[in-house]
């Protein structure tokens, strides 16, 4: 499709919180509508079965259902949660374990990091799932009523070769836009850099750009086979952006005044972040009005750590009556466990009814957890364990939002006067 141009409706270096995203969407979505002559448009909005990609893309498409036909496309373990938000849904590769491949991607047994053979496996599994998506979503659009519009989510750069094809427009949903490429500035996936202060820093960083651009191009040309017969022939544009992200409009999903300045893509548009839990079947946390709870939540990813969590906060727990712990598995397959008289593993907590209710929270950092706590006030303690997390640490900690717990839960005495220090200033 031809560029859309988008008008500027935010300032890049004023904050927004997530009662800001809604109308920011729909401004843009107007936009969008001017240039079609309609009254409103047709959106197909595109995730991953993932709570931190799904959840925030439910939150678009609640927003834009007040004024547009919108349905929500996902694999079968997504069903529950989009029909539970009250959203039309389109379930996608139903035949075959795509789910369970997902899974293995997202859950490797062990860190990634920058692992390059990790990256390795997890892209080629993501690499075959995609030919059955692209050929479904090929289908689809070929025998039905196309959308004036595709949504989708960063993780799903497919959805633009199928929408370029079927010229229709494609907008990508970006929750972590650190993670975007950019000429300046520190790169996403290096240990959570900060802006450099120094000419030695900003050589660095330069190197670390070129690291991450070059490993890119080395994971492209060895695949090139199986990305051009999904319709990839270039992984950057002419002018140098991403052509895995659109070229009209990259949804970011964030505060701009929590990012470190950068000079971002021309597509970008800063919306605010994107907050929504489905209302799916979960047990009810229990508080005690004398003490107060303290949650940790890893997500719903890193299965491997969550144990030797456990195991950690069974220790500070025992050293801390004063105060309840509640940790999250963040999956519904699992018994409730009262550890202590001070210690639960819950299966599931949801951030939206419950968070409130919290004093302070230890968490990954992944995007979900940083901006459901910004938006309480609520103090919190970052430990990074993959992906973009260490990144989201930096900024918290640059901001003064959070602190970075760069030890990990080992150091119990520490970690209790980290603590009391966070629910004395609550």
């Amino acid at each position: 499709m031809p560029a859309t141009t988008l008008p500027e409706t935010h300032s890049r270096t004023t904050g927004y919180n997530a009662s800001d995203t809604p109308d920011n969407l729909l401004n843009l979505l107007q936009a969008l509508m001017a240039t079609k002559g309609k009254q409103s448009l047709r959106i197909d909005f595109l995730a991953p079965p993932f709570a931190g990609h799904l959840h925030p893309v439910l939150a678009l498409a609640r927003a834009a259902a007040s004024r547009h036909q919108v349905r929500v496309i996902s694999t079968a373990a997504a069903q529950s949660a989009i029909l539970q938000a009250d959203l039309p849904a389109h379930c996608i590769l139903q035949e075959g374990d795509a789910d369970q491949i997902l899974d293995q991607i997202a859950n490797p047994g062990g860190a990634v990091r920058s692992n390059p053979l990790t990256l390795w496996r997890q892209f080629r599994a993501a690499l075959r799932l995609f030919r059955a998506l692209r050929a479904e979503l090929d289908h689809h659009y070929s025998t039905q009523q196309k959308p004036d519009l595709i949504i989708a989510d960063f993780t799903l750069p497919l959805a633009g070769i199928v929408a370029q094809q079927h010229r229709i427009n494609w907008w990508t949903s970006m929750p972590s836009p650190c993670v975007i490429e950019t000429s300046d500035g520190p790169p996403a996936y290096c240990g959570g850099l900060k802006p450099a202060k120094n000419h030695w820093q900003a050589a660095s960083q330069w190197l670390h750009r070129k690291k991450v651009r070059s490993f890119k191009r080395a994971v492209f040309a060895l695949c090139y086979p199986l990305l051009r017969n999904l319709g990839v022939s270039a992984l950057y544009r002419a002018d140098g952006s991403e052509t895995a992200y659109s070229p009209d409009c990259i949804l970011a999903l964030a505060d701009p005044a929590l990012e470190f300045p950068r000079q971002w893509p021309q597509a970008l548009q800063f919306i605010g972040p994107a907050l929504y839990t489905p209302p799916l079947p979960a047990p009810e946390p229990e508080f005690d009005a004398q003490r107060p709870a303290i949650l940790i939540t890893l997500g719903t990813h890193l299965h491997w750590q969550k144990d030797a969590v456990v195991a950690a906060l069974s220790a500070l727990a025992a050293i801390c009556p004063e105060w309840d712990f509640h940790f999250s598995d963040g999956r519904h397959d699992q018994q409730h466990q009262q550890l202590r008289c001070n210690l639960q593993r819950y299966s599931y907590i949801s951030y939206q009814r419950h968070l409130a209710k919290y004093a302070a929270v230890i968490h990954h950092g992944g995007a979900g957890i940083m901006y459901h706590c910004l938006q309480h006030r609520i103090p919190a303690l970052v430990w990074p364990q993959d992906f973009d997390q260490f990144d989201h640490a930096a900024r918290l900690e640059a901001a003064g939002k959070a602190v970075w717990l760069r030890n990990g839960l080992q150091d119990t005495r520490s970690l209790r006067n980290l603590l009391a220090n966070c629910l004395s200033r609550n």
